[in-house]
């Protein structure tokens, strides 16, 4: 059964992502747009294995269906997708990417009018027609080819102070990984002060027989490369560029949790952006309650998924959002997790401030405390998640001798202590695996936290 997740459909090549299906979930979703009286789509695609060929699939698809359906001229990230829908008159978008799933997969993401993920409504009537769907048939026809990408960064770059990549000098390794990010940070700093360095910025539809996720296991060879060039930052995205990892000068990782507060902090103290909500996922650090009651902010929470925080965006005035996967985004730009967008904002934060990467995190830690954070993924059979779902109905009143705050089911199973630590287990929306999150107060006790939680489900 074809069934989309917290970030669209994502089956493996070949078996369920098969040209049947592609062709039943197109013509489904242009029969949807039609009810909404949309009939202009434009259709992306990275790195993936078969990218081009899907979406090319994809739009015709749409064009035998009667909507009027563009590809890109070449491979671009996911958020260049929800800027042509927001800036570049299309109806709706569609991706054809995996995200950071592992190279044997490919996915459809849709992209609203509004620039950002489908709503659950919308989605939920793509499903219903997919059942009705028997007819695999369509027409080939000629696909206009289009340009997205030049628009994208010129726009992007506006929202960086004036200048200010051309006044100071700094080392920058990016790390593409293996997906198309590298060419938007190429063109961007042409001309300017920031030296930059690449690796895996070439096509490998294997991803190094890997999986293109920003995530510390995975960027071993970034930090060597920021500490053999002595870089001032490591940059790097994920398959499809709507997440961000990072770098500090000394080749150490910086948690998703940090990246986060950072580009909270600098929308808010250094950009001025402050009339409006802020919005987190259920897995989001304890430290962005911190800095927004400091603020006079409103913090809103949802369930994991950008899609959740769109919600809210499409109700009310937010700053900036984001999820402990990496992915934040900033609406009064789109309403999307934005990569790019999100590299540009940690440099500009360096360079206003004059301050190494690792100094503003000092200097966070001094004024709100200190915070450290760690998620394994269990693989785990379906009688697992059964498991999961029990401890949810009834959740412990400690764990393991840590007298248990409060409790949090929004998504999945929150346990928060008296110190504002918590940890929070919860069963993947794409993939067959546990998730345990677990933010503290001492790296000691966060490693406790993990450990505790595993023996619940294990």
């Amino acid at each position: 059964m074809i069934k989309f997740g917290t970030d669209g459909w994502r089956a493996i090549i070949g078996f369920e992502f098969s040209q049947d299906n592609i062709v039943k979930v197109a013509k489904a979703h242009a029969k949807t747009l039609k009810k909404h009286g949309l009939n202009k789509v434009i259709v992306g695609y990275d790195h993936r294995f078969l990218g081009e060929r899907f979406a090319i699939l994809v739009a015709n698809v749409m064009k035998t269906e009667g909507i009027e359906a563009d590809v890109v001229k070449e491979a671009v990230s996911t958020p260049n997708i929800s800027f042509a829908v927001k800036y570049m008159g299309y109806h709706q978008g569609v991706m054809i990417t995996a995200s950071h799933n592992p190279y044997y997969y490919n996915g459809y993401k849709i992209k609203e009018s509004f620039g950002g993920a489908a709503t659950p409504e919308f989605i939920n009537e793509v499903e219903d027609e997919i059942k009705n769907i028997k007819d695999v048939d369509f027409k080939e026809h000629n696909i206009k080819r289009v340009d997205i990408i030049s628009q994208y960064i010129e726009k992007t770059l506006s929202n960086i102070s004036k200048n200010i990549l051309s006044e100071k000098e700094l080392n920058i390794v990016h790390d593409s990984m293996y997906g198309p990010s590298f060419k938007y940070y190429l063109e961007a700093f042409k001309d300017k002060k920031i030296n930059l360095f690449s690796i895996r910025h070439h096509k490998d539809a294997l991803f190094g027989e890997g999986a293109p996720e920003p995530v510390e296991k995975n960027l071993g060879i970034l930090k060597d490369k920021v500490k053999t060039v002595k870089a001032n930052l490591g940059i790097a995205n994920d398959g499809d560029g709507d997440r961000i990892a990072l770098v500090d000068e000394n080749g150490e990782f910086v948690n998703s949790q940090l990246v986060y507060i950072l580009l909270m902090l600098h929308i808010i103290k250094n950009k001025g952006i402050r009339n409006g909500v802020v919005v987190k996922t259920v897995s989001t650090s304890f430290l962005v309650d911190r800095i927004c009651k400091d603020f006079g902010i409103e913090v809103e929470e949802t369930p994991v998924g950008f899609k959740y925080i769109n919600e809210i965006v499409l109700k009310k005035d937010v700053i900036f959002g984001g999820e402990e996967s990496g992915g934040y985004g900033f609406p009064f730009f789109l309403p999307e997790r934005d990569g790019f967008l999100s590299g540009l904002f940690i440099i500009e934060m360096m360079l206003l401030e004059d301050k190494s990467l690792s100094d503003i995190i000092k200097d966070v830690f001094s004024k709100y405390g200190e915070a450290y954070y760690n998620r394994i993924d269990l693989k785990v059979e379906e009688h697992i998640k059964e498991r999961l779902k029990t401890l949810i109905k009834n959740p412990p009143d400690t764990l393991e001798g840590i007298k248990v705050q409060k409790v949090n089911t929004k998504d999945g199973l929150k346990l928060i202590f008296e110190d504002d630590s918590w940890v929070m287990l919860r069963a993947s929306g794409t993939e067959p695996l546990i998730r345990i999150y677990a933010e503290a107060t001492s790296k000691d006790l966060l490693n406790t936290l993990l450990l505790k939680a595993q023996k619940l489900v294990s």
